[in-house]
């Protein structure tokens, strides 16, 4: 697997999310940026088991990804922020970024993995990016795939 790939189809995927009126729409990247236009979701550090079938088989990634908003209004930020955060629904990152395994048989992202699974949602507070203060929290993206691609 091309853990840059990834990043990038995990970004493309999140970018489906319908984000309630009043909010711009989602930005979204497959790395750190330098300076958000929120709301954002990005994909950040990741952790990388390799070798969990023979022969490089099977390699396993867990994606720690990012989704931050303004706090314009802490209440309407905070209200948001739970759409995005929740299991199911047009705002749903979880829903939008699984939606890119694919159907039955087929491989996921595009083809750049076997699987992917949202896992969890974590770190619900508030954050400070290149100087400005947001209401965020994590997503825990666990990805497989072909350890020799």
């Amino acid at each position: 697997m091309q853990p840059s790939l990834i990043r990038e189809a995990i970004a493309d995927a999140a970018r489906a999310v319908v984000l309630p009126d009043g909010l711009a729409n989602l930005t979204c990247t497959g790395y750190v940026p330098d300076s958000v236009n929120a709301p954002h979701f990005f994909v950040a550090e990741y952790e990388q088991d390799y070798d969990k079938a023979m022969g490089r088989g099977l390699d396993e990634i867990t994606f720690t990804s990012r989704v931050l908003v303004a706090r314009t209004d802490d209440a309407f930020a905070q209200k948001a922020l739970d759409g995005m955060l929740a299991g199911a629904g047009p705002a749903s990152l979880k829903q939008a970024i699984e939606a890119a395994r694919g159907a039955p048989g087929e491989l996921a992202l595009g083809g750049l993995a076997h699987d992917l699974h949202v896992t969890r949602a974590q770190g619900y507070r508030w954050y400070e990016h290149a100087g400005a203060t947001y209401v965020g929290a994590e997503l825990m993206i666990r990805v497989i795939g072909e350890g020799s691609a």
